[in-house]
């Protein structure tokens, strides 16, 4: 029998992993922009509630990309060292973890905004706030964007010491 039922099990593994570690990529990628999108200065309860529900997504999503990206590094691609010998590997955890480490400040903002939200407030949020977010997440756009540009070197073998 031919079809998706004779995908070796091993198989249908890898391309899961692969699939989540792609997806939840986009899904990250696609958030930050949303949050961009929706982010200014004193905003109604409806994008308030919306900044916080996408920055939760972003969460999530960035947490299913860490580890999805750690199985198919240990488990679930190509042998552990053609990663961990390639500095464009060691430069795309960086750029991940610097964007990561920067969404921490609209992250704990987010979450002070839940509390007026709780309480049928709006959060205060000044021209200066609105744009220093904006930025910070301008930059996490452009870190994010450069990773599948490291990834796809790296799929070629840039970066890999000569055999």
């Amino acid at each position: 029998m031919t079809g998706l039922l004779s995908i070796p099990s091993d198989t249908l593994a890898r391309a899961g992993v692969a699939y989540v570690h792609y997806l939840s990529f986009m899904v990250c990628f696609g958030a930050l922009v949303l949050e961009r999108r929706i982010l200014k200065p004193s905003p109604d309860r409806r994008e308030a509630i919306a900044m916080v529900i996408t920055d939760v997504v972003y969460g999530i999503a960035a947490l299913a990309l860490l580890v999805s990206g750690i199985l198919r590094v240990v488990h679930y691609a190509q042998p552990t060292p053609f990663y961990t010998e390639n500095p464009l590997f060691w430069w795309k955890v960086g750029l991940y973890l610097s964007v990561g480490a920067l969404s921490l400040y609209p992250t704990i903002t987010y979450i002070l905004w839940a509390i007026p939200l709780r309480k049928g407030e709006l959060p205060q949020v000044s021209d200066a706030l609105a744009r220093r977010l904006g930025w910070i997440i301008n930059i996490e756009i452009a870190g994010f964007a450069l990773i599948p540009f490291l990834a796809t070197l790296m799929a070629r073998g840039v970066g890999l010491p000569a055999a």
